[in-house]
């Protein structure tokens, strides 16, 4: 099982990050240690002390697939949630300066904690979905497909390339801008439209 992440999939994100638009997707990837399901709580780990949120479609890999076209990367995927690339800020920051790979601030344990998966048959216009999060009942992020650079059957066309697919691996598809810190007894909850599908407490 893979979770295959995607970077800068938001025009506006990518600029208050002060990088570049991308041309292509960026792509990264976390261990199966990283997912975090059920709503657990999220404890704060004891080597970082700026932790970001980042919410973000998910998308459930549904069968094998390598090299798949685009026109048909819709057969590839049976479910979507929410969730979060959470991230420790400082320790990337670190690794940018030396030019080094950015694990340890993107894929440590309990990382990327998903929601509730929604069959894509009950999705009516996955090209013109909301997402939301709301940082104790305050709205911090909210975003749309529509505002995707890359689109969710182009990015599953592209990452195939690279990776084969496997049924059960979950693709993060980028965030919107509004990233900022969490800290402790936050309560963070995430939304696809007005549906509620993650809650998680900072602990």
């Amino acid at each position: 099982m893979k979770i295959i992440c995607v970077g800068r999939n938001y025009a506006k994100h990518a600029k208050e990050m002060k990088s570049e638009v991308p041309t292509e997707p960026v792509l990264f990837m976390k261990p199966s240690t990283a997912l975090m399901i059920n709503n657990k709580d999220f404890w704060y780990p004891d080597f970082s002390n700026n932790i970001h949120h980042e919410v973000e479609f998910v998308l459930r890999i549904c069968q094998h697939g390598r090299s798949v076209q685009e026109k048909y990367a819709w057969k590839y995927y049976d479910a979507m949630t929410v969730g979060l690339d959470l991230t420790a800020r400082d320790i990337q920051a670190k690794c940018k300066q030396k030019g080094l790979p950015w694990e340890k601030a993107k894929a440590f344990d309990n990382s990327a904690p998903i929601g509730k998966w929604i069959p894509m048959a009950e999705i009516q216009d996955p090209k013109n979905l909301k997402l939301s999060l709301k940082r104790n009942g305050e709205v911090v992020q909210s975003g749309s497909s529509a505002d995707l650079i890359f689109s969710f059957n182009f990015l599953v066309s592209y990452i195939s390339r690279y990776f084969t697919l496997n049924k059960g691996d979950v693709i993060f598809t980028g965030t919107p801008e509004g990233v900022g810190p969490i800290e402790r007894d936050d309560l963070l909850t995430a939304y696809l439209g007005e549906e509620k599908l993650l809650t998680t407490r900072v602990r």
